[in-house]
């Protein structure tokens, strides 16, 4: 019988992520999947400001920066002519030391993490599928079968699942996935494109009932195509081919499609489940939540997932935390996936239906609305704030208390940079930490040397106080980085009360 502390099957970008978080915090684990290697081609392409953010816990956002592909302007096309175009680059440059889409293709993004985890020592095993499991009073028994056809049973003390929408781990708990499924068939290719004006640049072509979106991830050519098959077409779409597919979008760019090197249909969902955990059993990613690819998300989010479930996971494991914070894992994605679920619905409805009416806006009201949000900057951080899941909060969460003027618990906290001072430096670790924007007192110095919780201190600026944080107040940080405490008067009394009401154990 193989132990481990935290089984996780499936090894995508969400059950990857988790596998290095936990093992970086000195937690076993053992992560399955039943595919014979990582994927070869792949339908997530951007990777967002907040997770660049997060990734520097594992020194791993300079490296993926360096090969992905930072996308320069969005244009916009309708009846054959470009009508508007949004600048990408540095648009939420006061935002976000990241303030762009950067373009990295799921099958290499996903190899990238298989490599980061094999440098801790981890090895995805691969054919190797989950068959059931059964929950003891303090462990899960998982029955699973290896690429020899043999079944093995792997105990743990939680079971994580990472395994993708139709996730057996969710049929079994008994998890509900309310949603919908979009009526038109949908379809993604790789190909190799000349023509394409200016080159390099992201496209959104509607052409009266058709759509289609152009994403470049390299400067030499290579673009990801995403757009409808219409329903004449969309009969048998496992014989469906590329150039059977509608094409009056791509004409009107006056593209040439030089070389498809893949090209697949699918169906677009959107679902969110009824529980995120279930005593022992945590889903994450595509098996908690699935919606349209509006705006890059669904990859993002499931990485997130993970990387709120692993510090939490971390703890209670090691003692440093009684169950009961496991129930905010929940509390706090599951609020956040609906909201996902219902603002890239409505984007993907208004891209993707059909009709003369919506014909219209597409090709005419739209543009005009993007021209404006283009010339207007507050309107163009706004959209770099949703996009880059940047303006994602925990406000009602168990782990959120107090408020200083503008920031709160659950925010996440400002960055502002100040003469060479990034306050993002410190969120390099993964750990407690106190920020105070001017001087901390001594009792609070003395606290943190007690509890092995750094507290770093920034020179107040005035910008500090632009950005809405208040001079001399406390900012207790999470593990994952956001704002779990804010106190303007620096209380030691209030942090012992936090950690006690929250039972976590700083010293176990």
């Amino acid at each position: 019988m193989l132990q481990t502390e935290v089984l996780i099957v499936g090894a995508g970008p969400t059950g990857l992520t988790l596998a290095l978080w936990l093992t970086k915090q000195g937690i076993k684990v053992r992560i399955i999947d039943k595919s014979n290697g990582p994927g070869e081609t792949s339908r997530a392409m951007a990777i967002q400001a907040r997770t660049l953010e997060l990734y520097r816990q594992l020194d791993m956002t300079d490296a993926i920066i360096k090969a992905g592909y930072r996308i320069p302007v969005m244009n916009m096309w309708a009846g054959g002519k470009r009508q508007a175009q949004i600048k990408m680059l540095d648009v939420g440059g006061a935002i976000s030391p990241y303030p762009f889409i950067l373009i990295y293709p799921q099958d290499r993004h996903e190899q990238f993490l298989i490599e980061r985890l094999q440098t801790l020592g981890v090895e995805v095993e691969r054919q190797t599928e989950f068959l059931s499991f059964e929950e003891k009073t303090d462990q899960i028994i998982a029955r699973l079968k290896d690429k020899n056809g043999q079944e093995a049973i792997c105990q743990a003390q939680y079971l994580a699942a990472c395994d993708g929408a139709r996730s057996p781990i969710r049929h079994q708990i008994g998890s509900g996935f309310k949603g919908d499924t979009y009526k038109g068939l949908f379809y993604v290719a790789d190909v190799v494109a000349t023509g394409v004006e200016p080159s390099g640049e992201a496209q959104i072509a509607f052409e009266k009932s058709d759509f289609m979106v152009m994403l470049p991830y390299t400067d030499t050519g290579n673009y990801r195509l995403v757009g409808i098959v219409h329903e004449e077409r969309g009969e048998n779409p496992e014989r469906l081919t590329f150039e059977e597919v509608g094409h009056q979008a791509i004409q009107a760019l006056n593209v040439t499609i030089d070389k498809v090197n893949w090209f697949s249909t699918y169906k677009v969902h959107h679902r969110v489940t009824d529980y995120f955990r279930r005593s022992r059993t945590f889903l994450l990613g595509d098996a908690a939540h699935v919606h349209s690819p509006a705006g890059g998300q669904g990859m993002n989010t499931g990485i997130q997932d993970a990387i709120n479930l692993a510090w939490k996971l971390a703890a209670v494991v090691k003692g440093q935390a009684s169950d009961p914070l496991l129930d905010s894992y929940e509390i706090e994605r599951k609020q956040f996936a609906q909201k996902l679920v219902e603002t890239t619905d409505r984007v993907f409805t208004f891209a993707t239906t059909e009709g003369s009416i919506a014909d219209f806006l597409r090709n005419y009201i739209a543009p005009l609305f993007v021209g404006l949000a283009n010339r207007l900057g507050n309107v163009r951080e706004y959209m770099f704030r949703i996009v880059s899941q940047t303006m994602l909060s925990y406000h009602e969460s168990p782990l959120s208390s107090g408020k200083a003027d503008a920031v709160q618990g659950g925010d996440r906290l400002p960055w502002v940079p100040v003469q060479k001072v990034d306050n993002y430096d410190p969120l390099s670790i993964i750990g407690w930490q106190v920020h105070v924007y001017g001087e901390p007192g001594i009792e609070l110095k003395a606290w943190g040397e007690q509890n092995r919780v750094p507290v770093y201190s920034f020179t107040w600026h005035a910008e500090y106080g632009k950005a809405g944080l208040v001079k001399d107040a406390l900012y207790l940080l999470r593990p994952d980085t956001y704002v779990a405490l804010v106190d303007p008067e620096g209380s030691v009394v209030k942090l012992n009360d936090y950690f006690n009401k929250n039972g976590i154990h700083l010293n176990p």
